[in-house]
């Protein structure tokens, strides 16, 4: 009878000594599957389908008016995932991605006059894709781009460039809302390439920036914006493309009966005299076209030189391939307001 109780344990002892270890590796199973469910979510997220996509992208502006009066409309776009090829129309958006780092770009507009930060991006590593107004729809499609970036230079062209591909960005600025939209298409290149983190550092030095040029600004009772093109001026009231300059900066117009269009209105030499700010900014938008001008030698003509802003130094002369080409960027908005602090706080 002993014996029968001694073999029972002993088969309930094994018994259980099975269970367990079946446990332990069924335990053992669920933690490798758990790690490599970690590992292989940790592998997506490297290669760039993070938990941001799908996203959609709604562009800076909506709604536009060419110089011709024709409207334009932009739509939302729907990326599945991150782009890997970039082609980039607008300098302001060349601008941003290139100081957050982006890689990726295939395309630029070297047709035109590229800023002289930017000039990396003339090399045979980027493919020539036209001009700012007249895109080379064959040799953009060879690119076969995973999104285009464009502005209010190519508005004419977005159908064309939407059978490309549909994922056609407009990231430009709109002259009524100049600085929000500005910050719009930052927003835009940090949320699509994961860099929030890099924008919001260099959106922090627009805060020392600002405040620096603001109080420069306020020693100033009236300035006036104007625009130089081959001898003639156009002038900008801060309902304009260049309105930032009173809005953001501080400065203060020495009119408003300016007519707003994106060229600024036609303003003689006379009607600077007459208004006489104490500041007068000018953007050489004939160097920024054809790489060389006679500003100084036009400007400082017998009328300008009754202005207070002549006798006093205070006529400043400003990039034209920064203000009037690649506006809209990180890197280019910070040094508009760095070149304003450097000539007029001298």
């Amino acid at each position: 009878m002993k014996y029968w109780k001694l073999a029972i344990a002993l088969l309930i002892l094994t018994l259980m000594l099975v269970a367990c270890g079946s446990n332990e590796d069924s335990n053992s199973e669920g933690a490798d599957e758990a790690t490599a469910s970690e590992e292989n979510a940790n592998e997506t997220a490297e290669e760039g389908s993070s938990g941001a996509y799908p996203m959609t992208i709604t562009p800076t502006v909506t709604k536009s008016e060419g110089r011709d009066g024709t409207a334009y409309s932009f739509e939302e776009v729907e990326f599945e995932k991150m782009p890997e090829k970039i082609v980039v129309f607008d300098y302001g958006m060349l601008d941003t991605l290139d100081a957050l780092g982006v890689d990726g770009i295939v395309g630029v507009a070297k047709g035109s006059t590229l800023p002289s930060h930017l000039e990396e991006y003339a090399s045979d590593e980027y493919t020539n894709i036209g001009t700012l107004k007249e895109p080379l729809l064959e040799d953009i499609a060879a690119l076969e781009p995973d999104v285009i970036f464009i502005s209010g230079r190519q508005s004419a062209f977005y159908d064309q460039l939407k059978e490309i591909t549909p994922n056609v960005v407009f990231v430009g600025t709109d002259q009524n809302n100049y600085w929000n939209t500005f910050l719009d298409s930052v927003d835009i290149a940090a949320k699509m390439f994961d860099k929030e983190a890099e924008a919001e550092e260099h959106l922090a030095k627009f805060d020392s920036a600002l405040e620096e040029i603001n109080t420069l600004a306020g020693n100033y009772e009236t300035s006036l914006v104007t625009m130089y093109n081959e001898g003639k001026l156009s002038g900008f009231a801060s309902n304009s493309r260049f309105g930032y300059i009173y809005d953001e900066y501080g400065f203060k117009p020495v009119t408003e009966d300016i007519e707003s269009s994106s060229h600024g209105s036609n303003f003689g030499f006379e009607a600077i005299l007459e208004f006489d700010p104490q500041v007068l900014f000018v953007i050489d938008r004939t160097a920024a076209i054809n790489g060389e001008s006679n500003i100084e030698k036009d400007m400082e003509n017998d009328i300008i030189q009754q202005t207070e802003a002549y006798k006093n130094e205070h006529i400043i002369y400003l990039d034209g391939a920064l203000w009037y080409l690649s506006g809209g960027g990180l890197q280019s908005e910070l040094a508009k307001i760095e070149e304003i602090i450097n000539e007029l706080g001298q």
